[in-house]
């Protein structure tokens, strides 16, 4: 007679053959949901500290004065 930890051995095999077709599918998603997961908490967390700036690197834009603006005033560009 089988006892109890070679039955579950016996189940977890059967179980394993079963779910081989379905095996990468419940990988991608899991790591999908830790993808979010991770986005999310890292969402929040940043929420958490609203006095810290936020640095975008990017290009200096440097404004042009008023009164020194060459155009007609029209707003068109051409």
């Amino acid at each position: 007679m089988f006892g109890l930890s070679e039955l579950a051995i016996i189940l977890i095999v059967v179980a394993a053959v079963l779910a081989v077709k379905k095996l990468p599918e419940l990988t991608r998603s899991a790591g999908k949901s830790a993808r979010i997961l991770k986005s999310e908490a890292r969402a929040a967390r940043d929420a958490d500290e609203p006095g810290a700036p936020r640095v975008i690197q990017g290009e200096t834009v440097k404004r042009e004065d008023p009164d020194t603006s060459t155009g007609s005033g029209s707003g068109s560009r051409g």
